[in-house]
């Protein structure tokens, strides 16, 4: 019998790298966040819609690193410490610093299997899957209000042989106090608008008939990551020749949104990735309708010769 082993890398150190301030996810999902548009709409047939649109940028005030630890072993007392004594170590480590807190989350415990070569004269070789030992998974969770120090947690979990940053949460205590800013802002934005189309009209709005709806979004800099390839292929046309192209590296850009297409924006300077906050309001007025003017009856007189004579009733009388 021959054994054939397979191994898995799952640590990724180049790639944690450059994926500092959003995490490994996004090189797995090549930014699949697109939802970052307000959609609230009204029926078509309202005469005006009076829209404001308003942006802020704020600076988080806490964040969370996920760091992904696999370990391996022939047993499950062996597997256990070495991934106790990796953990404990580092978090060691990392808990001396200043507004550090630290939790584990337990993800998997699991056998792991190797493939067994038999080969019978012949035949096909014919590969077996045989229990090759086991597999534990945790995540460490490390919360801090620095973001320097993030780099700090990079260079002492690199020691216990841990890359894999999964991803960064960011938060902040002002989202609740910055959405009331905003609704006060487009209320004023909203009741300028509104008085303005009054006055290019010529006419008030008081009793016409008005519906509104305003909706948030709240984009995260976890979820705003773009990708892209910077490389130049060669432009040698080899139409009938066999060609072995290399990987090209991707890297990610923080992409925020931008403030062209909003009425107000507020913290407008984006300088490190932020948590960025849409507010839109929107009010559909249907004016009154004029009443129609009625048509004047008409009455005819039919003489006893049989002539037909129309009547002006609206001829006033004579006394």
């Amino acid at each position: 019998m021959k054994k054939l082993f397979f191994t898995f890398l799952t640590l990724l150190f180049s790639s944690f790298i450059m994926a500092q301030a959003s995490g490994n996810i996004n090189y797995q999902h090549q930014q699949s966040y697109n939802n970052n548009t307000i959609d609230i709409n009204f029926s078509s047939n309202t005469d005006i819609i009076v829209s404001v649109k308003g942006l802020a940028n704020i600076k988080a005030d806490a964040y969370t690193a996920i760091f992904s630890i696999t370990q391996t072993g022939k047993t499950t007392k062996e597997v256990d410490e070495l991934m106790d004594q990796r953990i404990t170590q580092s978090l060691n480590e990392i808990k001396l610093k200043k507004g550090v807190e630290t939790f584990v989350d337990m993800i998997s415990f699991v056998p792991v299997y190797e493939y067994e070569t038999e080969k019978k004269v012949f035949n096909r070789k014919t590969y077996n899957e045989v229990p090759a030992g086991f597999e534990l998974k945790k995540n460490i969770h490390i919360k801090f209000v620095d973001p320097a120090q993030l780099n700090e947690f990079i260079s002492i979990l690199s020691n216990y042989e841990i890359y894999d940053l999964v991803r960064v949460d960011y938060f902040s205590t002002e989202l609740e106090a910055v959405k009331k800013e905003m609704m006060t802002k487009a209320k004023l934005l909203v009741q300028e608008k509104v008085k303005n189309y009054q006055e290019l009209l010529g006419e008030t709005f008081t009793n016409a008939e008005k519906k509104i709806t305003d909706d948030y979004i709240v984009s995260l800099p976890v979820e705003m990551y773009k990708s892209y390839e910077a490389y130049n292929s060669s432009s040698l046309s080899l139409k009938k020749a066999n060609i072995n192209q290399i990987n090209k590296s991707v890297t990610l850009y923080y992409q925020p949104i931008f403030n062209k297409e909003f009425d107000f924006v507020i913290n407008p300077a984006v300088l490190e990735p932020v948590i960025q906050i849409q507010y839109q309001v929107k009010i559909a007025i249907t004016r009154e309708k004029k009443p129609s003017s009625k048509t004047d009856k008409e009455f005819i007189l039919v003489t006893p010769n049989g002539d037909l004579k129309t009547l002006n009733m609206n001829t006033p009388r004579q006394n």
